[in-house]
């Protein structure tokens, strides 16, 4: 394990991720400008339900992929693991499909939803259930195709949807004119384009993926998700955030703060893809040299880890810091200067806390990636409810709107310390 092929594995990775959540980016700079601030509240609440969908897909796909590099690599019958994933797979799908049809409108009122919002919403998390099942498998064969040595192909099936969901995008929402319903149809339509890109794989010579018949037992199953359970809490903890937030927002400042919060969230998405992507880079690093006992080649992984993560922990904080202006200006179609000022405002103080929140999600990544999940589970949950939520509800009562930002930037920080310390913990074995 050198400096080349860690640089391979994350550079992929996060070009990757970037693309993915740089979609969404522009999926909600085209829903400002259609469907002005209502529909930039709007999309900000549904996204929860998105993200919980991303996650159960990082569940079985980061689960599954790591505990067939772990099997693999020790001998152990890895052929069972994708069965086992795939079926696990269609059961949250259906499960989340039947939400969809029967509990969207409900849902909705749930996640904050007010009159000006209710219909964009209830269209927005209708659809991204029904379309569920097609983002769980595409990142399923993700994990497997990244952990089968093909990490550039995984990429590239990123890169294609989210290409074709901006082209998509732009033509159902300005062209066809056909609002919220438009711009989530184009998400989901990507989505199934980018099947093909990564089930090519299969059949190249290189891949070593088997349908076994023979699927595990309960027990194993639950082995393999819980290598998954610290990526799904990940993305809970936007979840989280952004209903505790939203929820927030909505009584301190009505829907503008919400469209506000939109703004910090969406631009918070693609800081959190790049340190998903490293993490996502270092995953089948780590479960290779943990699996062969290789303690050089971990000592050079951690080593390689910490150098990228502060740098773009220090660069993603600069940048934001000094461009923060135009950002939010980017998203304010209708020229409120109440929403501009929220926006520019919470774009600094929350942007503070990521200059520890890349610690403590690559940590996550890589605790899980070496067999020690209970720790990332509790990095993961920490961040995600454990302190968020406390510190988010204590904070605005004390300093409303800024003490919404600033929860986030606490959180992280007192997260950081315990990442470092079971790292470190994990390293001495």
């Amino acid at each position: 394990m050198n400096h080349r092929v860690f640089l391979r594995y994350v550079a992929q990775n996060i070009a990757g991720m970037i693309g993915l959540s740089c979609y969404i980016l522009v999926d909600t700079l085209f829903v400002s400008m259609a469907l002005g601030a209502s529909g930039l509240a709007a999309l900000n609440l549904s996204i929860t339900v998105f993200s919980i969908v991303t996650g159960i897909g990082q569940l079985v796909g980061v689960g599954g992929g790591t505990d067939f590099s772990l099997r693999r690599a020790e001998g152990q019958g890895a052929g069972r693991s994708l069965p086992t994933a795939l079926l696990c797979a269609g059961a949250f799908s259906l499960l989340l499909v039947l939400t969809g049809i029967l509990f969207a409108g409900p849902l909705s009122r749930l996640l904050g939803a007010d009159e000006a919002t209710f219909a964009l919403t209830t269209t927005y998390v209708r659809m991204t259930l029904l379309f569920s099942p097609v983002y769980i498998l595409a990142s399923l064969l993700r994990g497997f195709v990244s952990n089968d040595g093909a990490p550039n192909l995984a990429m590239l099936s990123m890169l294609v949807s989210s290409g074709l969901n901006i082209v998509l995008d732009y033509l159902f929402l300005f062209p066809l004119g056909m609002g919220m319903f438009g711009a989530v149809l184009a998400t989901g339509i990507s989505a199934c384009l980018s099947l093909p890109v990564l089930l090519a794989h299969f059949f190249t010579p290189r891949c070593t993926l088997r349908l076994s018949r023979c699927l595990y037992g309960v027990r194993e199953t639950l082995h393999l998700l819980a290598y998954g359970l610290s990526a799904l809490v990940g993305e809970l903890a936007s979840a989280i955030s952004l209903l505790t937030f939203n929820l927030l927002l909505m009584q301190l400042g009505g829907y503008i703060g919400v469209a506000a919060y939109g703004v910090i969230a969406n631009t918070a998405l693609v800081a959190t893809s790049i340190f998903t992507g490293v993490g996502q880079g270092i995953q089948p690093l780590a479960s290779r040299v943990f699996g062969a006992d290789d303690r050089t080649g971990m000592r050079r992984l951690l080593s390689y880890t910490r150098v990228t993560v502060i740098a773009l922990s220090a660069m993603i904080f600069a940048l934001v810091f000094l461009l923060a202006q135009p950002l939010a200006g980017a998203f304010n179609h209708e020229g409120d200067a109440h929403l501009l000022h929220i926006a520019v405002s919470g774009l600094r103080v929350y942007f503070t806390g990521y200059l520890f929140a890349g610690v403590n999600i690559a940590a996550a990544a890589l605790l899980s990636a070496v067999g020690c999940p209970k720790r990332a589970l509790l990095i993961s949950l920490l961040r995600s409810c454990v302190l968020l939520v406390p510190a988010a509800l204590l904070l605005s009562r004390l300093l409303d709107v800024t003490g919404v930002w600033l929860s986030f930037v606490v959180t992280e920080a007192a997260c950081c310390t315990l990442s470092l310390f079971s790292v470190r913990a994990a390293q001495r074995g």
